[in-house]
């Protein structure tokens, strides 16, 4: 198998020299980064902002620039004959430097265009949803990596594992990629065998409609290829497509052709009993112990079982995950205080991540930091976000983080606070009071909750918690 074969005819140019990135500091857009570095291929970009991200693929290699200009495009990714631009759908049409590659006849290809090259050269092993693609996904790649069979994943978040969100395999033909929603990018994917996890409506500033997002799905399915299998979470409003010798499966936690059993939680550990068609497993053991994840790991299980994974292998696989950046992440934790990260940022993801906390500190105040993700988002779910919140004991609510968009008029984080149930500890305040905030709180167990910026108050965070 030759990858860069595959893309190059895709192509259609003669040698491909350069890969330039437009939007390379996202999580899935670095993944492909790595990957064209690691092929050898001259690489670089541009991103908004520099990061932690950004400067770790700088060190790596790339030529990445933060200033939005084409001037500032070097010489060598200027022969459009022997450069591929890739871009994100966040971009927006009037980049300067997105517009000069345009107007000179540039190869431009979305990164789910590049990711769609990748699943035909391959056996894509696909998850989608609304949430819970990063961890099943990522659970699914470990499994298959530290196995005989091996896989190159190309992932949305950064594994705990290895440090990278991308896992190259000369030998494997398996492909693990997250398959992303969003502006309908997974529509660009060829399946050989596909997980989703939840259709819960988001998204709704691409869609407009839960309908328009539910077909969105429902077309999806229609991608995977004959002779692969769709395994769907049971219960989730969804009516797939799914074209002649495509198999169809169901998973959950405790239904579905593959779940759990003997579900045993204590003493910060929980272990169960694998239930599938292909042959059970008992007493498997999480490596993150949260209860979501026994569900993730039935469908990543489900995944590497169909892809020729022993079941040995399964069970050390699920014994050693770790986990990934800013899924769940356990920053403190001991008899006096316990401090999480979650990218969660959904109503559902938010709800589940709460209720994974409260089975494991029953006893305990919980308190969350949630800085919303999207004007639309926060307008679209306001009080979606105010019902899932209010499991908590205490909810501090910072400014909507913007990403891609503009502000909407009455539309901030008051319309969360003002639908939290009576009763509730609530305080707003700017990112930057994050922390004189907490230093006057007697935290027990704390969260913080959103998919923008809040991540670079982490490290001070700890500190601060630490001390007291």
């Amino acid at each position: 198998m030759n990858w860069l074969m595959i893309i190059e005819r895709e192509m259609n140019v003669n040698t491909l020299k350069s890969v330039y990135f437009i939007g390379a500091g996202g999580i899935g857009m670095s993944a492909l980064v790595r990957y064209f570095l690691s092929k050898g291929k001259n690489v670089g970009g541009y991103d908004r902002t520099p990061s932690e991200l950004t400067e770790k693929l700088i060190e790596e290699g790339a030529a990445i620039h933060y200033e939005d200009s084409s001037d500032q495009i070097p010489a060598s990714f200027r022969d459009a004959s022997s450069t591929l631009v890739v871009y994100t759908p966040a971009i927006p049409e009037t980049h300067k430097e997105f517009t000069y590659f345009r107007e000179n006849g540039f190869e431009i290809q979305k990164r789910s265009q590049v990711l769609g090259m990748l699943t035909r050269a391959g056996k894509g092993l696909c998850v989608a949803g609304t949430h819970g693609k990063t961890t099943t996904s990522t659970m699914t790649a470990h499994l298959l990596h530290q196995s005989h069979v091996g896989c190159n994943a190309f992932l949305g978040g950064i594994s705990k594992n290895y440090g990278t969100n991308l896992l190259l395999s000369d030998t494997s033909e398996y492909v693990v990629i997250e398959a992303d929603e969003f502006d309908r990018s997974f529509h660009w994917l060829s399946p050989y065998i596909s997980v989703v996890t939840a259709t819960d409506a988001d998204h709704l500033d691409i869609y407009g409609t839960k309908e328009a997002y539910l077909e969105s799905f429902r077309h999806y399915t229609s991608l995977i290829r004959p002779g692969g299998a769709l395994i769907m979470r049971k219960g989730i409003e969804l009516q797939p497509d799914l074209q002649e010798g495509v198999q169809l499966y169901t998973y959950s936690k405790e239904e579905g052709d593959f779940h759990a059993e003997n579900i045993r939680i204590g003493s910060g550990e929980i272990f169960f009993d694998y239930i599938s068609p292909l042959g059970n497993i008992d007493d498997i053991q999480l490596g993150v112990p949260i209860a979501i994840n026994i569900e993730n790991g039935v469908a990543a299980m489900a995944l590497a079982q169909m892809s020729g994974v022993t079941n040995e292998e399964i069970k050390e696989g699920m014994k050693t995950f770790r986990g990934v950046d800013r899924r769940f992440d356990f920053k403190i934790k001991n008899d006096k205080v316990v401090f999480l990260s979650d990218y969660a940022h959904h109503p559902s993801e938010i709800r589940q991540s709460i209720l994974s906390m409260r089975a494991l500190y029953r006893d305990k105040k919980l308190t969350a930091v949630f800085q919303p993700h999207l004007y639309t988002r926060t307008r679209d779910f306001y009080q979606d976000f105010a019902d899932s919140l209010s499991l908590l004991d205490e909810v501090i609510l910072v400014d909507i983080y913007p990403a891609r968009e503009k502000p909407i008029p009455g539309v901030s984080s008051r319309l969360i606070y003002d639908n939290l149930r009576p009763g509730i500890e609530k305080s707003m305040c700017s990112k930057e009071e994050i922390l004189d905030v907490l230093r006057n709180k007697n935290i027990e167990v704390l969260i913080t909750l959103g998919a923008g910026d809040i991540e670079n108050y982490v490290p001070q965070i700890c500190e601060l918690l630490n001390k007291q």
